[in-house]
């Protein structure tokens, strides 16, 4: 391909990113004659590598016949795919025209649906885009219409309950219905903007969860998708022995268990776990990868945080394709209590605190009005300048509109003084406050002095969990009678 020199092309391009373009007019346009599917003549089709600030760097394809007149254009993502899958979901309201025009980036893996029409789009029936969501609706409504005729003559059924379907889906479209909008993608590069950030949009929640087999095949992560886990666990057993192995703690346990961290994760997990106390042993069993299903290694140990409680580290890497993961998970019982943790920040040493955040986790700071639901970044353990981080990474990487050139200029400078805020805890110009509300109880915050209770800027607080909490934990319809009862019999018998 050569690059382009003519001026109307590029702009017909570069309409299609204006929104979200970094303003860099250096980029290269360029064209090639490539054939449409509608007259079979050559038309054009316009290719452009951009990148939509704090989001994915896009490929921009605009294809234009001179012979008919069909103009499309589609976006394909150029980066890499996200370690896991994403799930948005909008509710509109009748009424709320405006709210339809939030942005859409939508992936050549994205699923879209709508469960009170039954109604989905799969990956394959609308390639990548860059629209809104009424242009999604209409799209849909337009690409339903074209054959309606040819179906009139064969089946009048179905073609008048298709017709149906689309005047309810351009209701839809122009705000006359309320509807539930989902955009699934596992591949998690698929995008819905929040026209309210930085401050949370109640219309709009989102869920990262770890793929499965069949999405990992679908994204070319597995050879063979559809291989048993018969078939894995046969290999596995042929590969290694059948009990995990336990590695002593004494002249290898430390060392073993720093080096199971540290390939597992960063340097950051190790340091901060081994600041309290060494595991008592590694034990190691086999598992699969969980991107290329290869047989590989996990090592696993529990160690003991003071003031806090056991926690399980598990650690996995693999020699095939460099896959490394690890997760933290609390030992014992379920607490009977909720737990808030609150600690004010005042000083370089209260930024070097050791967090440890479940996934459970809320986080809280009064004093910027930041607010994140449990579930939010997930679990992890980082520090306090760490977790601010995190929150501005993953702010920006979510909101990757706020910066474009449409955006109101009020909406624009809201996100800038929010983000300057944000930016500003970590400069201690005024003390803070970092609170996280975990209803397991399965989150810390390291203190700043060996006896906690001389530690007077961090504040527990344990409270009793509402209805509505162990609800979504799934604590109310849990049922362990069984397991109690076996238990008083195996006490009764020794």
């Amino acid at each position: 391909m050569e690059a382009s020199n003519d001026a109307a092309p590029i702009l017909d391009v570069r309409s299609v990113v204006e929104a979200i373009s970094t303003g860099d007019d250096d980029s290269p346009v360029y064209q090639l004659e490539s054939l449409c599917m509608r007259c079979h003549e050559n038309g054009t089709t316009r290719l452009l590598l951009t990148l939509i600030p704090h989001f994915r760097k896009i490929l921009l394809s605009a294809f234009e016949c001179p012979h008919c007149g069909e103009r499309n254009n589609e976006v394909q993502f150029a980066g890499e795919i996200q370690p896991r899958g994403s799930r948005y979901r909008v509710e509109f309201a009748s009424g709320d025209q405006k709210m339809l025009n939030r942005q859409v980036v939508k992936s050549e893996t994205a699923t879209i649906k709508i469960p009170q029409l039954d109604f989905e789009i799969p990956p394959e029936a609308q390639r990548g885009s860059l629209s809104t969501v009424e242009g999604i609706l209409l799209r849909a409504s337009e690409e339903l219409q074209i054959l309606q005729e040819e179906r009139k003559k064969v089946d009048p059924q179905t073609a008048e309950a298709i017709d149906q379907f689309i005047l309810k889906l351009k209701e839809c479209a122009i705000g006359n219905l309320s509807f539930t909008f989902i955009l699934d993608d596992p591949a998690g590069n698929s995008f819905v903007e929040n026209p309210f950030a930085p401050s949370p949009d109640p219309s709009l929640s989102i869920e990262f969860y770890d793929r499965t087999r069949e999405q990992q095949g679908l994204l070319g992560y597995v050879a063979d998708p559809t291989q048993s886990a018969e078939v894995g666990n046969e290999a596995l057993s042929n590969n290694f022995p059948s009990q995990a192995t336990v590695e002593p703690h004494g002249s290898v346990g430390a060392v073993a268990g720093r080096r199971a961290i540290a390939q597992g994760n960063s340097a950051e997990l190790a340091e901060a776990l081994f600041r309290y106390t060494a595991p008592e042993e590694v034990m190691t069993f086999p598992s699969t990868c969980g991107a290329c299903a290869v047989s590989c290694e996990t090592r696993m140990f529990l160690t003991k945080i003071p003031y806090f409680q056991e926690v399980i580290v598990m650690a996995s890497t693999c020699d095939a394709c460099g896959y490394r993961n690890s997760e933290l998970k609390s030992g014992g019982a379920i607490p009977a209590k909720g737990k808030k943790i609150s600690v004010t920040v005042k000083n370089l040493g209260d930024l070097s605190r050791d967090v440890i955040k479940s996934d459970t986790a809320s986080v809280v700071i009064p004093e910027i009005d930041l607010e994140l639901t449990s579930g939010t970044l997930g679990g992890s353990v980082t520090t306090v300048e760490g977790l601010i981080t995190k929150i501005s990474e993953a702010l920006e990487r979510v909101h990757g509109f706020t910066f474009g050139d449409s955006l109101e200029e009020s909406r624009k400078s809201k996100w800038q003084d929010f983000r300057a805020r944000l930016t500003k805890l970590l400069s201690l110009e005024e003390p803070w406050t970092l609170i996280m509300d975990d209803a397991l109880a399965n989150s810390f915050v390291a203190p700043a002095c060996d006896d906690i209770k001389d530690d007077h800027q961090l504040t527990i607080e344990e409270y009793e969990r509402s209805w509505e909490q162990n609800e979504e934990l799934g604590l109310n319809d849990m049922d362990t009678s069984a397991a109690d009862a076996a238990y008083d019999s195996i006490d009764a018998s020794s």
